[in-house]
C-alpha cells in the first residue's frame, strides 16, 4: 500500500497509536534520525496479539528512517514487572527464561528489517549488562537517584500497595532495573527513545530522568513515547478470548482462531482496530469506512481486518488456511476441508475438550457428547434439536437421536466437530 504520510508522528496520530510524549520528541521524530528501543518479558513462549502494537510501532519508525531496538528481558524477566498486576508473578527459572527467549526472538524477526544497511534493527537481551550489576556498586551509582516517595506514587505500586499482598521488595524494584536499561542504552547504542504502553509511562519517565542526572551535558536527548492501552468494548483486556489469550504463536493460536478473533470485532471498534492493526491508506480506508457505515451486514471491515491481521502474523499460506476452515466451518462447505486443515483445527482445540479414544470403542451416544461439551443444557434440549435438524457431527446433520459415535467417525483419525447450527462448533480431541 502507498504510503501517504510526511513522517512517523502524522502517521501514528491518524492511527491512532500515539499516546503520550515527552516535550519536542515529536518534532525530533519529524525532524532527526533516532534509536528507539521497547522491552518484552519473556513472561512466555509467545508474544501476545496486543504486542503486535508496539511491534507495528517499531516497524513504522523504522519505514522513516528511525533505528529500532527490541529489548529482551533475560534480566528483568527474572524479576516481574507489577504493572498491570494485582498480584506478585511467579519467579521463573533462567531455563525457562530462555527457552521462552527464543521463541519470542523468532516471532520478532518477522516484523523488523534486520538486514538494512542504514538502519538495521536489533534484538538486544538485557541480561547482558543486569546479569553483571554489582549490588553495593548499583545502590551507590543509580539507586542514589531515585526518591522512594515518588517511585510509591507509581500506579502500579498504589495498585499493588492498596491490596493485602502489597509488593515485595523483587517487584518494586523493577522500575530501576527499567531505568538503567534506558541509560545503559543511551550511554552505549546512542538509543534516545524509549516506546511503551501508556501503563509504562511512569517508567519511561524514571529511566529519562536517570539518564537526565547521570548526564548533564545530555540532559535533554532522552525521550518517550507511549502508545494506548487497548480494551475491548466489553471491558475485556484487548487479545483474551474464551480460549484464553491469543498469541502470535501458530502452534498455540492457528490462523483460523486469529481469524476468527478479529472478525468477530465489533462495529464500534473495527475502523480503530484497521487503522491501528494495518497498513491500510487514507483513501482505502474512507472507502471501506462509507461502506461499513452505510452496510455495517456485510461486515466488509471484519473481513479486511481478520485477512490482513492474519496476512501479518503468518502470512500468505496461514490466511488462506484460516479462510479455507472459516468457509469450511463457518459456510458449511465442509467439502473443501483436508486432513491437514483438520489437524490444525486439533492443534487450536482446547485442552480440555478431550475424549479417551478407548470410549470411541464402544461407542458413545451423540446426545451424551453434545451436553458433556455444552453444546446443549440437557439431554432433552439435544434430542429436540437433534430431530430438528439442529445438530450435526463433522458437518453432517445427524438424524437418529441414538446414534453412536465411533473411532470411524473421526477426522484425521484424531478429531471430532460436533455442531449446533451452522457457527457454534465444538472441537473435541481424541488421545
Amino acid at each position: 500500500m502507498n504510503n501517504q504520510f510526511n513522517n512517523v508522528i502524522e502517521e501514528f496520530r491518524w492511527r491512532g497509536s500515539l499516546k503520550d510524549y515527552t516535550t519536542n520528541a515529536d518534532s525530533i521524530l519529524i525532524n532527526e534520525k533516532i534509536t528507539c528501543y521497547n522491552g518484552f518479558d519473556p513472561t512466555a513462549k509467545s508474544l501476545h496479539i496486543g504486542n503486535l502494537i508496539p511491534i507495528l510501532g517499531l516497524q513504522r519508525l523504522q519505514k522513516y528512517g528511525h533505528t529500532p531496538i527490541v529489548i529482551v528481558g533475560g534480566g528483568t524477566g527474572m524479576i516481574g514487572d507489577p504493572s498491570g498486576r494485582t498480584d506478585e508473578r511467579k519467579l521463573m527459572s533462567e531455563a525457562l527464561i530462555e527457552e521462552n527467549l527464543a521463541g519470542i526472538k523468532g516471532q520478532l524477526e518477522k516484523f523488523l528489517d534486520f538486514d538494512n544497511k542504514k538502519n538495521p534493527a536489533q534484538i538486544i537481551n538485557n541480561a547482558e549488562w543486569l546479569n553483571q550489576i554489582n549490588l553495593i556498586d548499583f545502590l551507590r551509582d543509580t539507586g542514589k537517584f531515585f526518591n522512594i516517595n515518588n517511585m510509591l506514587g507509581k500506579d502500579s505500586v498504589k495498585n499493588r500497595l492498596s491490596r493485602d499482598e502489597g509488593i515485595s521488595f523483587t517487584e518494586f524494584s523493577y522500575q530501576l532495573l527499567q531505568a538503567y536499561d534506558f541509560l545503559y542504552l543511551f550511554e552505549n547504542y546512542n538509543c534516545s527513545f524509549q516506546m511503551g504502553g501508556s501503563d509504562q509511562w511512569g517508567n519511561i519517565v524514571a529511566g529519562i530522568d536517570l539518564i537526565r542526572k547521570k548526564n548533564p551535558l545530555n540532559k535533554n536527548k532522552a525521550h518517550g513515547i507511549t502508545y494506548p492501552l487497548l480494551t475491548t468494548s466489553s471491558g475485556e483486556k484487548f487479545g483474551k478470548s474464551i480460549d484464553g489469550a491469543v498469541t502470535l504463536d501458530p502452534n498455540v493460536t492457528i490462523p483460523y482462531k486469529l481469524f476468527q478473533y478479529f472478525y468477530n470485532t465489533s462495529d464500534d471498534e473495527v475502523l480503530d482496530y484497521i487503522k491501528l492493526f494495518t497498513d491500510i491508506n487514507i483513501e482505502e480506508f474512507n472507502e471501506l469506512e462509507k461502506i461499513t457505515l452505510e452496510s455495517p451486514y456485510k461486515r466488509e471491515a471484519q473481513l479486511f481486518l481478520s485477512k490482513e491481521i492474519t496476512r501479518i502474523v503468518h502470512g500468505e499460506k496461514g490466511m488462506n488456511s484460516a479462510l479455507r476452515q472459516t468457509e469450511g466451518l463457518n459456510q458449511g462447505k465442509w467439502e473443501i476441508l483436508s486432513d491437514d486443515d483438520f489437524s490444525d483445527l486439533y492443534i487450536g482445540s482446547e485442552s480440555i475438550n478431550q475424549l479417551s479414544r478407548k470410549k470411541l470403542s464402544n461407542g458413545v451416544n451423540i446426545q451424551e457428547l453434545t451436553v458433556d461439551y455444552d453444546l446443549c443444557k440437557s439431554l432433552g434440549e439435544s434430542k429436540r434439536l437433534i430431530n430438528q435438524g439442529g445438530i450435526s457431527l463433522n458437518g453432517n446433520k445427524i438424524t437418529d437421536p441414538e446414534m453412536k459415535v465411533f473411532e470411524n467417525d473421526l477426522k484425521a483419525n484424531k478429531i471430532l466437530i460436533i455442531s449446533k447450527g451452522k457457527k457454534n462448533h465444538k472441537i473435541i480431541k481424541v488421545d
